[in-house]
């Protein structure tokens, strides 16, 4: 547990949260800032600050959970689809230091949008992007 990290307490009980899911690597626990209707989040129990930091167990544990939380939100609450979401490092928003899985049930008429529109790239700049992962 890091000395610091609030999501550490909530899986520690030393902090309250609306827990919906547990097990022995993962906890998931409604977000107080929800974008919608059952907006939850995902976290191994063991700190890691992000996901390049989680270990594989953790990291294949917390995809399990997000799955079933994912199925409660679809059953349960009635979404019509289900956004995951992580933010790795403060540049993309990652505001909590501790890996997590944004698990935002999506509703045909909430209002969180997404402001990113799908278009065809330069497929020079993709090959290129793509060589560069394979020289890694």
């Amino acid at each position: 547990m890091a000395e610091d990290c609030t999501f550490c307490k909530i899986a520690a009980g030393e902090l309250p949260a609306h827990r919906i899911r547990e097990d022995e690597r993962t906890v998931a626990f409604m977000d107080i800032a929800p974008a919608t209707r059952g907006h939850a989040l995902v976290i191994p129990r063991a700190h890691a600050r992000d996901l390049l930091d989680v270990s594989p167990e953790d990291l294949a544990a917390v995809a399990v959970a997000a799955q079933e939380v994912a199925a409660w939100a679809k059953g349960k609450l009635g979404a019509d689809g289900v956004n995951l979401l992580n933010a790795c490092g403060a540049a993309a928003w990652q505001s909590v230091f501790h890996f997590h899985l944004h698990v935002v049930p999506r509703y045909r008429d909430d209002p969180l949008r997404v402001h990113w529109v799908a278009a065809r790239g330069d497929q020079a700049e993709i090959a290129a992007a793509a060589g560069d992962y394979a020289t890694c």
